[in-house]
């Protein structure tokens, strides 16, 4: 089943006017650990948050990153948490510029760390994925030692040109 003949002559919309990722959010249990978790390993700023959010949480900061935590509600169930940590699942990548020192200072502060690896030909990019409080899977890796490489994109995306260097993964 395809579109009416209509749709099909159609020209594309242009993209949305994105320019990077501006941050993520996290329900938290307490965003007070989270606070801890993410300035300790992470390295992330408390940063003030706009005076008319009136319910609890914390903005942070890092490098043009923001993580935005958000208080869960007394009563509101958390999404499950895995004790295992799953590369394949949702997750949130921070780009590394030293595996080694990284890999290192996570095992010296006892978190638990699961290190995979992906190639493509003759370049291999490490991971690290590890939880924060809420069970929220981090990866750190060199991520960009891969190239960009665009695939031929859809018909009705010929037109417009996509750069970026964020990925994001989602379980279904």
């Amino acid at each position: 089943m395809g579109l009416p003949a209509q749709e099909q002559q159609r020209e594309p919309e242009p993209a949305l006017p994105l320019v990077r990722l501006n941050h993520v959010a996290f329900s938290c249990a307490s965003v007070e650990d989270s606070i801890d978790f993410y300035r300790r390993v992470l390295g992330f700023q408390l940063i003030q948050r706009p005076a008319s959010l009136d319910f609890g949480g914390a903005w942070m900061h890092r490098d043009g990153m923001g993580i935005h935590l958000l208080q869960r509600s007394a009563g509101c169930d958390a999404p499950p948490r895995s004790p295992a940590i799953n590369p394949k699942g949702n997750h949130i990548s921070f780009q590394c510029t030293d595996m080694a020192l990284t890999k290192a200072r996570l095992r010296g502060m006892n978190l638990d760390v699961v290190t995979t690896r992906v190639w493509d030909g003759e370049t291999t990019v490490e991971q690290l994925f590890f939880h924060d409080p809420d069970g929220n899977v981090i990866e750190i890796c060199n991520c960009e030692d891969l190239p960009v490489v665009p695939l031929a994109p859809p018909a009705c995306l010929a037109k417009q040109t996509v750069q970026m260097n964020v990925h994001l993964y989602f379980s279904c």
